[in-house]
């Protein structure tokens, strides 16, 4: 049975996040040969909506709103339920950020449906659509249906691959006015914290830094591997509780959960609440000078020495091998 499935893309900085591409696909597997239909909020975006075609979407909805420039859950609320209304879709799939973590379940509560949570896998069984989801910190995994109503799910960034870009294709794209009213919260200004290039969530490589790393300046070292490895740099919670770095940067069971293609834990020792952050990564590289850190139970690859040592050293071979030039 085919079904109509709408998919909200997600805008940062005038841009398109990686998910929105990833959910595309998503609402595809869900879609089973009907209408996937990609819905942008926000202001002034009329310009990223060829994107969400070129990557799948058979036609797009702009909503354009002053109140829907930054995001506040009461205005997005708003706005997404009257396209809901209008559209009554099969289907509805947002990215598991920090924007879908918010407005999933509030939109969830207001259609009286049920919300599966960061799945990391789509497939159909029979008529039927089965998500992936992983529990108890990563440790397992659940299979959940949608036996009736609304198939509602919120996806992890980088676990489902896009769908190859078709520079030439085209599509519908519609504007839809909607009214935003008796607004509880107004962004007057947002003032963010440099983190440094790359959005952790979506990075395909992570440097992080433990406690091994010893103070800000140990931080240093992996930058310099990040930025040759295009890449960002990520701590444990050790590492934030220390003030070696901002706490933007803690990935783990209170931090960011991250899925990269590559992930290099460096002077990280292995606690389990690091783990639940990034065990799912592809490929897990772990430096430490403890042979017996736990860190290596998971690793794929494994360097046992003093990082400060190995990293400069690694960094130069990966310069060389990539073809790397300095930059001043």
């Amino acid at each position: 049975m085919t079904k109509k499935v709408l998919v909200v893309g997600e805008v940062r900085d005038g841009q398109l996040r990686n998910v929105s591409f990833q959910a595309i696909a998503a609402g595809k597997e869900v879609a089973g040969g009907g209408e996937v239909v990609g819905v942008l909020l926000g202001e002034s975006i009329d310009q990223l909506a060829n994107s969400l075609l070129q990557y799948g979407a058979d036609r797009v909805m702009v909503v354009n709103h002053a109140n829907l420039n930054s995001y506040t859950t009461d205005a997005y609320q708003q706005a997404l339920l009257q396209v809901i209304d209008a559209e009554k879709p099969e289907g509805l799939i947002l990215g598991h950020t920090a924007i879908g973590k918010d407005l999933s379940p509030r939109i969830a509560m207001k259609l009286n449906a049920g919300l599966i949570s960061d799945a990391i896998a789509v497939e159909k069984d029979g008529d039927e659509v089965v998500f992936t989801r992983p529990i108890y910190s990563g440790k397992a995994f659940e299979k959940k249906k949608v036996k009736e109503g609304l198939i509602f799910a919120t996806i992890r960034p980088n676990n489902i691959a896009p769908l190859d870009k078709e520079e030439t294709k085209t599509g519908e794209i519609t504007y839809v006015s909607v009214d935003i009213k008796d607004l509880r919260t107004v962004i007057k200004d947002v003032v963010r914290k440099a983190t440094g290039g790359v959005d952790l969530s979506e990075a395909k490589v992570i440097v992080s830094g433990g406690r091994g790393v010893k103070n800000k300046e140990g931080f240093q070292p992996l930058q310099e591997l990040a930025n040759v490895l295009g890449g960002a740099v990520g701590a444990s919670r050790g590492a934030c509780d220390a003030e070696y770095c901002d706490y933007s940067l803690q990935i783990g069971q209170t931090g960011k959960v991250v899925t990269p293609d590559l992930y290099f834990a460096i002077g990280i020792s292995g606690a389990i609440q690091h783990l639940a952050g990034m065990s799912n990564s592809k490929v897990i590289v772990a430096i430490n000078k403890d042979p017996e850190a736990p860190i290596f139970d998971v690793a794929d690859y494994g360097i046992v020495g003093d990082l400060f040592e190995i990293v400069p050293i690694l960094t130069e071979e990966l310069k060389n091998a990539l073809n790397v030039k300095e930059t001043v």
